[in-house]
């Protein structure tokens, strides 16, 4: 059985045991649990739901693994011979979720 989730604008299509890695919760430690409640799509073996837009009284949880830092991403951008040179970087924050159970 897999289902496809909406979290904060971003969709994944998850499985039970998959591991996610979606934006920052802030909030959330270690071994917390997540539920989310925005099911787009659940599917399997013989019939699926396709939500209008969202399956009702569907849901997925997880378990937080970690939170982590993605790479570092740098950019910049300069003007030819007017001595104008500027640089920064980034690093986005991700948290791993591991998916326990699809509900629905």
């Amino acid at each position: 059985m897999y289902a496809v989730v909406d979290d904060r604008n971003q969709q994944y299509r998850v499985q039970p045991g998959d591991r996610i890695q979606i934006h920052l919760r802030a909030g959330v430690a270690e071994g917390d649990a997540i539920t989310f409640d925005k099911v787009c799509v659940l599917g399997g073996e013989g019939a699926g739901k396709i939500g209008t837009p969202f399956v009702s009284g569907a849901s997925v949880t997880g378990k937080v693994v970690r939170q982590l830092k993605g790479p570092k991403v740098i950019t910049g951008k300069w003007k030819r011979r007017k001595n104008s040179r500027r640089r920064r970087g980034f690093r986005a924050q991700y948290t791993v979720v591991q998916i326990e159970s699809i509900n629905g």
